[in-house]
């Protein structure tokens, strides 16, 4: 008699853990259902992480962090400096029909053309500029050919 209660009892421990992996089955596929149903393991090709762009608001500041603002252009005065009358230059101004400035050295060649265009009433056809080696701005504005340089540096420069 003692065997045959101990294969009931197997075959009743076995029942029970059929009965067991039913439910467990039956939990797997209830917790599929739905969204998780297709669920696929993301492949990582790289060693790090970065972590995912968010909104970034832009600054509404409650007061200035400066009580003045930089000054961010140059006017025409501050641009040019002054007419150079060195022999070169001169020789520039006749011969080439180009005008010689010192310019400030952060001014660039369209600030200068349009200073030039302003101050002088000329226009430019192309200007080169250089940096000198005592750390001025030297620019050559050749003018258009309607116009005679030599006329402008006596009249409106007076430098001949």
């Amino acid at each position: 008699m003692a065997p045959k209660e101990a294969s009931k009892g197997k075959a009743g421990a076995a029942k029970g853990k059929s009965g067991d992996k039913k439910k467990a089955n039956a939990a797997a596929k209830g917790a599929l259902k739905g969204v998780n149903s297709h669920k696929v393991k993301k492949v990582r090709l790289t060693t790090s992480f970065h972590r995912p762009k968010t909104l970034q608001l832009s600054r509404t500041p409650k007061y200035p962090r400066k009580a003045i603002q930089n000054d961010t252009g140059l006017n025409p005065a501050s641009v040019l400096l002054y007419p150079l009358n060195t022999e070169s230059a001169m020789k520039k101004i006749e011969e080439h029909n180009t005008l010689v400035f010192i310019c400030n050295v952060k001014s660039n060649k369209p600030q200068i053309k349009a200073a030039i265009k302003e101050m002088y009433d000329v226009d430019c056809v192309k200007v080169n500029t250089l940096i000198r080696p005592d750390g001025t701005k030297k620019a050559y504005a050749k003018l258009t050919p309607d116009v005679d340089a030599l006329d402008i540096a006596a009249t409106k420069l007076s430098i001949v």
